[in-house]
């Protein structure tokens, strides 16, 4: 109990103590307070900063400010600053200001009064300020602040200036781009007094001198600058006794120089239509690119119709001229370098024709044609005759060595000259001729006409028949001279001319090239022999031309009877000797019957001379007397060649022609091919009907193979049908590639005709195989030898149907024969078939 009681006195007593330590203190902090504030204070100067030496750099601002330590501020006068040159420091001089306005009344801005001092001082609240706007080399040295105190005490302090020049980049951009290929200083030149000390980083890591980088006064050295040297570099300047340190920060990105990787060495443009071309270049930065016309030196981005894109070198030209014609350089640009490269463009003007003209030339003399044409590049000149497709070949032709194509070239004017030339002209050189200018753009045409002169020529006129003339008509002697230039045609009688005879028989009409002779022979004499005689400069030519007098034709040699039927009589003429005269233009015959004499009561009937001389109409069993004549254009004939033919009495009509072309094959029967596959028109003319009207044909066709040189039909597939009042008749629901035999018959009340027989082929359908039908190859198998056509051969055709829907077809023979050589025969045409058959299926 005690013992605690003990502990708690303890704390007690030395709170007590400390209390009185402090009040001691702070007692003697008042008693000393008090001592000051009734001390007197001692009058002088303090500058604040209060450093006695100021160190600053070069071009900083500074201000030093003077401050009286005094017990009476008031009583402080002179206070002022003097420079190392111990002249007092003036105030800042006062600012002016000037208000400007102009016409219309508007202020202007403001102009100020004058510069501001390097230094001056400037009042503040007891104290005077040194202001230095900017401090330089100079203006080191030691400065004094004066004042007086109470007119009675000098006051006076000074501080000491000093500058340095800081660190300071002069030269070192920070972004720097060196070339590809080459060595170059990354720089960076530094100014500082005292001299600063530089080092390099590149991406934070210090640089080495070495063969690679060299570190320079004025940069750093990168010895054959490749891309990979691309990077952020650090130039770091230090001064060791100001303890400045700056870094600069510097980009370097590697440029390359740039490269015109495409463009033809020639363009080639077409006058009137757009074009486009390329220069690629590469580089970095990508090169911007330009195209000049060396011609003009004008960049051509700047001219009409031109457009050029400096990303793609695109140049384009809405629509081409021939100005457009040149070389042109297209030049790549970037920071890293220029480069340029020449390319000529050639416009390709299409091809003008300018000059074709038509010449004449004399016959059996060199004639030349020729054609001048213009276009870039110049065009290539030839010839063709009018109307043909194939051109002359330059030099001489090959299928006549009388022609010769000449052709010149002026590619600098653009111009061609093409010359063809003949020797020894013909007329058949005369004509149409083409000239074609050719180039790459286009193909020009133009027409002209080489005419050939020659003598007056009647080659034309020789084998015409002579000029016929009767009862005094009047006859034109027409004579057309071929010549060039045109003849002048003259008329000679018995070698004397007419225009001299007065003839008023015979007139001339036209004197050339075409001259007319109208003779009016109203006598014997003039059906005579004229002459017309042509002259034009080359020459003269002279026809001889023939009046002769016409006059009826001669008896009919003979007329033949070819055919007869109870109606009609169908004969073969043979005309009047064979003469030069008039035509004959139609025979004559007059029939009657035998037993009447009267010739006027006979009756007629004319043909023209290449018709079926044939009499219908006539009665049956009766005999007629027929004569003959013939006409031209002076009249008809006398009569002759009488004879006397009697018709049969009435029968069956006549065979009937069937009106079809068959195809006629070696060894084997004329076939009709049928256009279709599944039926065929028959048609046919009327036959004559003997004296009874036809009331109907009979038509029957059957399907049929040819065996042993016989046909043999398929009777179960056979039809007949009757048709009355028509010649045609269409067979339908035929089979495909079939052969069939077609019977044609007419009918009257007598009888049948004998019948008109073909053989039809139809063609091949859609759905027919290649072994649908055996009639075919069984025809083209058949028989030839004679002893098998008195036997009977009968053949079943079995066709069916495998479940993959391909035909085939078997053949089964019954042959019956009573003689051990048709039973060879019959073995033998088995063998054939089954061979034929066994070849189809496979």
């Amino acid at each position: 109990m005690g013992q605690h009681r003990q502990q708690q006195q303890q704390p007690h007593s030395q709170r007590w103590r400390v209390c009185g330590l402090y009040a001691f203190a702070v007692l003697y902090l008042c008693c000393t307070l008090i001592d000051l504030t009734n001390a007197e204070v001692e009058p002088r100067l303090e500058i604040f900063p209060m450093q006695g030496v100021q160190r600053k750099p070069v071009g900083k601002s500074l201000i030093l400010t003077c401050k009286p330590i005094v017990p009476d501020p008031n009583l402080v006068s002179d206070l002022q600053w003097k420079d190392n040159m111990n002249n007092t420091i003036l105030p800042k001089p006062n600012k002016y200001y000037y208000p400007l306005y102009d016409s219309k009344g508007r202020r202007l801005p403001t102009v100020t009064g004058r510069n501001q001092p390097p230094m001056y001082t400037e009042t503040l609240s007891e104290s005077l300020a040194l202001m230095i706007t900017s401090l330089s080399v100079e203006m080191e040295g030691k400065y004094y602040c004066t004042a007086s105190y109470a007119n009675t005490e000098l006051m006076n302090t000074s501080v000491i200036i000093k500058t340095y020049v800081a660190i300071t980049w002069t030269n070192a951009p920070e972004n720097q781009h060196p070339i590809l290929g080459q060595d170059y200083t990354v720089k960076c030149e530094v100014k500082a007094d005292p001299n600063p000390t530089i080092d390099w980083l590149r991406n934070g890591d210090p640089i080495r001198s070495g063969d690679k980088y060299v570190v320079e006064a004025h940069g750093l050295l990168i010895r054959n600058v490749q891309e990979s040297d691309d990077g952020i570099y650090t130039c770091r300047a230090a001064v060791i006794e100001t303890g400045e340190l700056l870094e600069r920060t510097i980009r370097v990105e590697v440029y390359i120089q740039p490269v015109i990787t495409h463009l033809p060495a020639t363009l080639e443009a077409v006058e009137g239509k757009p074009f486009a071309a390329n220069c690629t270049a590469t580089g970095k930065p990508v090169p911007e690119i330009s195209w000049i016309k060396d011609a003009t030196q004008q960049n051509v981005a700047t001219a009409d119709r031109f457009q050029v894109n400096p990303q793609t070198g695109l140049l384009t030209i809405s629509s081409v001229t021939q100005d457009d014609y040149g070389t042109y350089t297209c030049i790549a640009k970037n920071d890293a370098g220029v480069v340029d490269q020449k390319t000529k463009m050639n416009v390709l003007v299409r091809p003008q024709i300018y000059e074709f003209y038509n010449v004449t030339g004399v016959s059996k003399k060199e004639i030349a044609i020729t054609c001048r044409s213009k276009g870039r590049p110049a065009p290539a000149i030839t010839f063709r005759r009018w109307g043909t497709e194939e051109d002359y070949a330059p030099g001489q032709q090959a299928d006549d060595e009388r022609i010769t194509l000449e052709q010149h070239f002026d590619e600098e004017r653009g111009e061609s000259t093409g010359t063809l030339r003949i020797a020894g002209t013909t007329r058949n050189d005369d004509g149409l001729y083409q000239c074609l200018a050719h180039n790459k753009g286009d193909t020009a045409y133009k027409t002209g006409h080489i005419t050939v002169e020659f003598p007056p020529d009647f080659s034309h006129m020789k084998d015409l028949p002579p000029v016929f003339s009767w009862e005094e008509r009047k006859a034109n002697l027409s004579c057309l001279a071929q010549g060039i230039p045109n003849a002048t045609i003259e008329w000679r009688w018995n070698g004397r001319p007419l225009k001299d005879a007065f003839d008023k028989n015979l007139v001339i009409v036209g004197t050339g090239p075409r001259s007319d002779l109208i003779v009016h022979p109203v006598a014997r004499q003039y059906y005579s022999v004229y002459k017309c005689i042509a002259t034009n400069v080359h020459g003269t030519a002279e026809h001889d031309m023939q009046l002769k007098e016409a006059r009826v034709p001669d008896l009919v040699a003979a007329a033949i009877p070819r055919q007869l039927t109870a109606t009609t009589i169908t004969f073969d003429i043979r005309g009047p000797p064979t003469e030069l005269g008039l035509p004959i233009t139609a025979y004559s015959v007059q029939y009657k019957e035998a037993i009447n004499p009267d010739w006027s009561t006979a009756q007629n009937r004319s043909w023209s001379p290449d018709s079926p001389y044939i009499v219908e109409g006539l009665k049956p069993q009766t005999a007629y007397q027929f004569r003959f004549a013939a006409r031209n254009q002076v009249g008809l004939g006398m009569w002759g060649v009488n004879q006397q033919q009697s018709t049969p009495r009435r029968s069956a009509p006549e065979e009937p022609k069937p009106l079809h072309s068959p195809v006629q094959n070696d060894k084997e029967e004329p076939v009709v091919v049928s256009p279709y596959s599944d039926h065929f028109e028959l048609r046919w003319s009327v036959p004559a009907d003997n004296g009874e009207p036809i009331d109907f044909y009979q038509i029957k066709y059957c399907p049929g193979v040819k065996m042993a040189g016989a046909w043999h039909e398929l009777e179960n597939q056979c039809a007949s049908e009757d048709v009355v009042e028509t010649t045609s008749y269409e067979m339908s629901r035929l089979s495909g590639n079939t052969y069939y035999r077609i019977e044609l018959r007419a009918h009257n009340v007598i009888g049948f005709s004998s019948p008109a027989s073909i053989i039809m082929k139809t063609t091949r359908g859609e759905s027919d195989s290649a072994n649908n039908n055996l009639g075919t190859l069984l025809y083209s198998a058949g028989y030839n030898s004679a002893a098998d056509s008195p036997h009977k051969h009968y053949i079943k055709f079995m066709t069916t149907t495998s479940t993959a829907g391909t035909r085939t077809a078997t053949a089964t023979a019954i042959i019956t024969a009573t003689t051990t050589s048709v039973i060879a025969l019959a073995t033998t045409t088995c063998i054939t078939l089954i061979s034929v058959v066994a070849a189809m299926l496979a």
